[in-house]
């Protein structure tokens, strides 16, 4: 009697019988699964994938590596990574929108052969426009854009950014911002939109600029929660260390002043959440199971997922890495930016599940809400970089929009005997101070490096270079890195640009505000000698009470961006000045935090002033 062979569907349901085939490994990634049905819900096709999948598949999706990490590309497809990310200046070599598409699409390609074919997350720090990028357009920093005010714009912004970072082959950004900056010493102040909950609020509209225009990426609201509100003094190490430090207030206070800006980014469906590396009271929030599950899963509803920040997990509990994987993942969080060693972290997850100390059910949740936004983003139908949109990088239209928010942006604060805008009679300017022609020094930190730095560090227009393109026919800018003082009386009138060098995270963290002696000395022999305007170019306001009787007017130009002209188009009049502080002013150290209980007297400039010419 000859026998048959059975066909594959009985020959599966057999090894399923006998205990030989696990279910989710029989049912496969048939191209008719319910989860390839584009028609379907989000959260359909999320149920049907993930009971087709196995723990290890389910705790791969959790995983999130940096792409320098991926010393092999086949573990993407062997281990089943979820994600990859590109850290603060981590990018392929030559940087270009080419080659970062090319280089996504290769990760993308060893993720669809697997198993069930799911594609990547790949992430990425664009906080400014698509900073990591070469030639992408580089937008005002957050703060900027607190200062202009402007929610249909900070969207506008979002669109055009999702354009480049989608253009790279990236689908998520690890921005915007959300946190309520307390202390202007805090060296993430230049990410705060600024120091009042509704203004940060009001300005998630770029929340819905990121994730519903035409090239729509996932966002994701951070730091989660209270990070801009550390308490000075809190490092054991450095008594001015505000960052990764502990928020010292009740769940009320906390309620009031941080959370608000996240309740916001919900309503506007921001598909992730990152949880900040700082503490509530002493507990680390990656470990809060109270605000992470309870507060922004529950009360806010929040849908999206939970992702950690670069390596926050280990923190939790130094020297127990078991165990603060273990806190981690009770506590909500559903993707770990690990970000290097992520064959440690995978083995240690399963073995917590294993030994029943994580419970599948929250692995389920995490990996559901994943899912659920790779299907709500398209993944599955565009996993692949679209060539068509290699034109946006850097396009005159995205130019265009941030020199209008650098316009927007700007904040007159003095204005003796109407300085400005700059008389077209002047017919000689004299240009100095450290952040006059220094490209690298307007843009700040996120600048192609996680620091940033100084230099001509990529395409841009300084605002030496806008004032030259902008000045009137007949008008002589002309820039000396240290005039005298004679050389500084001839002049019709002095502009001395003074700010920061870049920096990025706790390397910003200061005790002292003050400027540089060079940029005060030229303060000081420019406005001595002539009729002077400084322009202050900075992630936050700097300690300018001695110096404030000589200078004629005064402007915050914060991080401008790539587009100095927009600085040039305010100071001679083409667009009107409009910004309004989103932070207060101080007149000295004393007054910082904002809001301190004791009577420290009238700051420099009070939060909201601006004036108008």
């Amino acid at each position: 009697m000859k026998l048959r062979p059975l066909n594959a569907a009985l020959a599966q349901g057999l090894l399923v019988s006998l205990g030989l085939l696990p279910l989710a490994l029989a049912r496969s990634a048939s191209p008719t699964a319910p989860y390839r049905d584009a028609s379907l819900s989000p959260e359909a096709r999320a149920a049907d994938l993930l009971a087709r999948m196995t723990l290890a598949e389910k705790i791969g999706q959790m995983t999130q590596a940096e792409r320098g990490a991926v010393r092999d590309p086949q573990d993407i497809a062997t281990l089943g990574l979820g994600s990859l990310l590109s850290g603060g200046g981590s990018a392929p070599s030559p940087n270009t929108t080419a080659d970062w598409a090319a280089m996504i699409a290769g990760f993308q390609k060893q993720a669809l052969q697997t198993r069930l074919g799911i594609p990547l997350l790949y992430g990425t720090d664009a906080v400014h426009g698509h900073n990591n990028l070469l030639g992408a357009v580089l937008y005002p920093h957050n703060i900027g854009l607190g200062a202009a005010r402007d929610p249909e714009l900070a969207a506008q912004i979002g669109r055009a950014t999702a354009e480049e970072v989608a253009a790279s082959g990236a689908n998520w950004t690890f921005s915007p911002c959300l946190c309520v900056v307390r202390d202007v010493r805090w060296g993430r102040t230049y990410e705060s939109f600024g120091e009042r909950p509704e203004l940060v609020s009001e300005m998630t509209g770029i929340v819905g600029g990121y994730q519903n225009g035409p090239a729509p990426i996932l966002a994701t609201a951070k730091h989660f929660v209270g990070d801009g509100g550390t308490t000075y003094g809190s490092s054991t190490t450095d008594d001015y260390l505000l960052d990764q430090g502990d928020t010292r207030l009740s769940e009320a206070q906390l309620s009031a002043l941080h959370l608000p800006p996240f309740e916001a980014a919900v309503k506007a469906g921001v598909a992730s959440v990152m949880v900040s590396f700082s503490s509530l009271n002493g507990l680390k929030m990656h470990a809060d199971q109270h605000l992470i599950t309870e507060v922004l899963k529950g009360k806010l509803g929040f849908q999206g997922f939970v992702v950690s920040d670069w390596a926050g997990v280990d923190q939790i509990v130094p020297g127990d890495y078991a165990r603060s994987v273990r806190k981690a993942i009770g506590a909500g969080i559903d993707m770990v930016m690990v970000p290097n060693d992520y064959r440690r972290f995978i083995t240690t997850l399963t073995a917590e599940v294993e030994a029943g100390r994580v419970p599948q059910a929250r692995i389920d949740d995490a990996v559901r809400r994943i899912l659920t936004q790779k299907f709500r983003f398209g993944l599955f139908e565009r996993p692949l970089p679209d060539p068509a949109l290699a034109s946006s990088v850097g396009s005159a239209a995205h130019r265009a929009l941030a020199r209008r928010a650098v316009q927007e942006s700007l904040v007159l604060l003095k204005n003796r005997d109407g300085l400005l805008p700059i008389s077209r009679t002047a017919k000689r300017i004299l240009v100095t101070g450290s952040s006059a022609d220094d490209l690298g020094r307007q843009l700040g930190g996120w600048s192609v490096t996680w620091q940033g730095a100084n230099g001509r560090t990529r395409t841009g227009t300084t605002v030496v270079e806008g004032l030259r393109q902008v000045a009137p026919a007949g008008t002589k800018v002309e820039y000396l890195r240290t005039p005298t003082a004679a050389q500084a009386g001839s002049a019709d009138l002095g502009l001395v640009v003074v700010g920061e060098t870049p920096y990025a995270e706790g390397k910003g963290d200061t005790s002292d505000l003050s400027l540089n002696a060079a940029d005060a000395a030229a303060v000081d022999t420019v406005c001595r000698a002539t009729k002077c305007v400084v322009v202050v170019v900075s992630g936050r306001p700097l300690l300018l009470t001695d110096q404030l009787p000589q200078i004629g007017a005064l402007v915050a130009a914060w991080l401008p961006g790539t587009e100095g002209e927009g600085v040039a188009d305010v100071l001679f009049g083409a667009a009107k000045f409009g910004g309004t502080l989103p932070v207060t002013w101080p007149r000295n150290l004393r007054q910082l935090p904002v809001g301190r209980p004791q009577d420290t007297g009238a700051p420099l400039f009070p939060y909201g002033f601006g004036l108008r010419r």
